[in-house]
């Protein structure tokens, strides 16, 4: 479970942006006609999902770009060399690029609230933390700085049977490697926990399975994925799947002697057949015969149904890609009706944006700002937007600024079209 994240000095993210995902004070009717989009911890209301929009180019992506930068950082680190350019932007258009770039989330795992931020530049680590509220009260896991003194012991300070031999972690994490990372990878079993958070628990995107993944994923969930599919109005009442294997060829080419060699080798391949009502003996491919639309959400789903069943954390950039808005507001729903699951994604589908499906604080908006940085700020900010206003027609009007300003004159598309 997420309750906060904040990020500063990546891509078009200037100054410190912070997604706020504990529900604010709302009493108002439909507020409350909504229980379900939250989720109680220790007697705090979480949001389970949150629906970020603005225009083009004003920052949305950036936002999930260095939220996915940052988590996959964790569990990649260890493998950093000395070379290593991190793969990001800070912020261009003011002194920004000069400073460290900033990430903070505060999260629940195994019903322990945690606090874990780490500050960088393209180079290298800088700064990193870990706090944790065991008993209902924060306290020190370990801190991180590199610029405190010359050896590891100015650099790092740990709270006492924290972690298990923390300097000799310390002593073999490069200024490369975030410390969690590599402390992980020396079984250290705190480190562990937090790195299997955002390794398995935090997901970045829907799962490009390997074709092995996906036919176990699937024989795991064919019947929750077949009443998926009929809920969503598809004519699909049945599917057939296994792997095959065939032979395949490895090209194998040696530099030196510019020699090309080809090695057999069994390649695997997924082959999934779909049924329908209207012919329910007829068999079609999946990935050829079916629309791009279906197929993309037949994999989809897989990845919600894993996430809805362990709890996870589902990060989507364009919800809607592929997809009927009927479809995304299922989506939605299903994460709705959940008991801890969250979902955090970008969208354009202004169809959501009805208070009888959200609370004003799980709406919010990125807007470029007149230095060029992208701001982030919820519906719920907006104290004088009553919930019996028409949210969509608001947005679309601009009342919130987090759409394109689009110089459509006649005159100017008739320059346009004319040459």
């Amino acid at each position: 479970m997420v309750l906060e994240i904040r990020v500063g000095n990546f891509f078009s993210v200037g100054d410190e942006i912070t997604l706020d995902l504990k529900a604010g004070n709302i009493n108002t009717a439909k507020a409350k006609s909504l229980p379900d989009n939250v989720v109680d911890f220790n007697g705090t209301d979480v949001l389970k999902t949150v629906a970020i929009y603005g225009a083009n180019a004003s920052g949305k992506s950036n936002l999930i770009k260095a939220i996915r930068f940052c988590n996959a950082l964790v569990f990649e680190s260890h493998q950093h060399n000395e070379n290593t350019v991190y793969n990001f932007q800070p912020f261009k258009f003011n002194t920004s690029k000069n400073k460290p770039s900033t990430y903070f989330i505060r999260f629940v795992a195994q019903e322990v609230e945690y606090e874990y931020a780490f500050s960088l530049t393209r180079n290298e680590i800088l700064t990193e933390s870990l706090y944790h509220y065991p008993n209902g009260r924060r306290a020190k896991v370990f801190e991180r700085d590199e610029n405190a003194g010359n050896t590891k012991k100015d650099k790092y300070s740990f709270a006492s049977g924290s972690i298990k031999r923390p300097m000799d972690v310390a002593e073999s994490t490069s200024n490369k490697t975030l410390f969690i990372s590599r402390a992980s990878q020396m079984d250290r079993d705190i480190a562990k926990l937090i790195f299997n958070y955002f390794h398995q628990s935090f997901i970045l995107d829907y799962v490009a399975y390997s074709h092995k993944h996906a036919h176990e994923m699937i024989t795991n969930y064919k019947g929750l994925l077949l009443s998926a599919l009929k809920m969503a109005d598809s004519d699909i009442i049945d599917f057939k799947h296994k792997l095959n294997t065939k032979k395949g060829k490895n090209i194998i080419a040696n530099p030196k002697t510019e020699e090309v060699t080809f090695n057999e080798v069994d390649v695997e391949d997924l082959e999934v057949k779909t049924y329908h009502k209207t012919a329910p003996n007829v068999p079609f491919d999946l990935i050829t015969e079916e629309s791009s639309g279906t197929n993309k959400f037949f994999y989809i789903m897989l990845t919600i149904l894993d996430v809805l069943k362990y709890n996870k954390v589902l990060l989507i950039d364009e919800i809607e890609d592929s997809l009927h808005p009927h479809i995304v507001d299922y989506i939605v729903r299903l994460f709705h009706s959940d008991r801890k699951a969250q979902l955090i994604f970008t969208t354009h589908n202004t169809n959501l944006l009805d208070l009888n499906k959200f609370r004003k604080d799980q709406i919010w908006f990125v807007n470029k700002g007149e230095a060029g940085n992208s701001e982030l700020y919820s519906l719920f900010d907006y104290s004088d937007f009553r919930d019996t206003m028409d949210v969509e027609k608001a947005y679309l009007q601009g009342r919130f600024d987090a759409v394109p300003i689009v110089n459509d004159s006649s005159d100017n598309i008739q320059k346009l079209v004319n040459g």
